[in-house]
């Protein structure tokens, strides 16, 4: 069992932890989410021991591991840490990555050490890939090997830290079934993320931090679908939203696409609709960029909202200072046919902003049918 009392870390100024409360019982995982900055990250590494707090005390199993005689060694073999950078040995194999800590600290000899690790390496699927380097590896076998070499210190507690954050949409999924089997074995487990669907999937609890506490806490259910106080509930709305200021000619830009994938993906929206807002995007940030009513420079605000696993999303359009129906610009029958098609207003276009309903074709295709 882990105990956190009163916790609270200074860098300077700056106090991301001000006064952090919580019991963590044996066998459970808990999600922490919250906005950047609120101190989600130095609350794992305070409980590994990468920082020290400032003052309050952490006592795992009883034992106070804030204590100047704690031994920090021991600990972090009790308390493993997965990164979202990897933190892997670039100069050694994948195999010595995960087998190195077996031989020095669990002191095993080599070919135990070794024996044990290609198990781990066959567990997250990567046993082919025991003599290849990280920098032969993908970002999400990256992190498949990282969580294999914290395994292999069997801990009784299991940090992640934004596990997926550094990794591509496509190679999110990997990682996040390797933790979801981790899960079954039964290890206490705290998780550091941004993956909604996720948390609320696997936790035993969620942690919603802010102004350097917990927040609010409770079961999934009752901070996805039921918040009691008004941050979380602004926060989990938030998360469900993305949006993108932008311009007229910058409708190529690779950053706006990789946003929104990730918000998509993050979503967990089917292909077929992630493709239909990409297209309808790409349709209207090309018409306003040909368009002569919306000089160069001009700002476009676009916002998509989407529940998880939604059928549909909302689209909104603004183009503030602009006098008429931004609509109205688009006078390519292509690009208004692509509209038609993918796309419904939901309610009147004032000035400067427009409200769209984005659909799968089959939807889009009844709508024009019953006009």
């Amino acid at each position: 069992m882990i105990e956190i009392k009163h916790l609270r870390k200074d860098f300077g100024n700056v106090s991301p932890l001000k006064d952090v409360n919580a019991v963590i019982r044996d066998g459970e995982i808990i999600s922490v989410i919250g906005p950047s900055g609120t101190g989600k990250s130095t609350l794992l590494r305070c409980i590994n021991r990468l920082e020290t707090p400032t003052s309050g005390s952490i006592l795992v199993d009883g034992t106070d591991i804030t204590a100047k005689d704690c031994n920090l060694p021991k600990l972090r073999r009790k308390i493993g840490m997965v990164f979202q950078s990897f933190n892997l040995f670039e100069h050694r194999t994948v195999l010595e990555n995960v087998s190195m800590g077996i031989h020095d600290l669990l002191k095993k000899d080599w070919n135990t050490a070794r024996a044990e690790a290609m198990a781990l390496l066959r567990r997250v699927g990567l046993e082919d890939k025991a003599d290849s380097y990280p920098d032969e590896l993908s970002g999400g076998q990256q992190q498949r090997v990282a969580i294999a070499r914290a395994l292999a210190m069997k801990p009784e507690v299991l940090l992640f830290d934004e596990p997926t954050s550094a990794l591509d949409p496509t190679m999110v999924s990997e990682v996040l079934n390797i933790i979801r089997s981790v899960a079954r074995d039964g290890i206490t487990m705290i998780i550091v993320t941004h993956e909604m669907r996720f948390a609320r999937n696997l936790s035993s609890r969620i942690f919603y931090m802010d102004e350097g506490e917990i927040y609010e806490e409770g079961t999934p259910d009752q901070i996805f679908s039921h918040p009691r106080r008004e941050k979380t509930r602004a926060f989990i709305m938030r998360t469900r939203t993305w949006t993108w200021k932008t311009s007229v000619n910058e409708y190529e830009d690779e950053t706006l696409r990789a946003s929104l994938q990730a918000f998509c993906h993050q979503q967990y929206l089917a292909r077929r609709l992630v493709s239909r807002i990409e297209l309808v995007l790409e349709e209207l940030l090309m018409a306003f960029s040909d368009s002569s009513e919306l000089p160069a420079g001009t700002e476009i605000i676009l916002t998509v909202t989407a529940a998880e696993e939604a059928a549909a999303v909302h689209l909104t359009l603004e183009a503030p200072g602009l006098a008429g129906d931004i609509l109205s610009v688009i006078r390519d029958p292509y690009s208004r046919r692509i509209l038609d098609t993918y796309a419904s207003p939901c309610r009147s276009e004032t000035a400067g902003k427009a409200e769209l309903l984005i659909h799968t074709k089959e939807e889009g295709e009844r709508n024009a049918k019953t006009k």
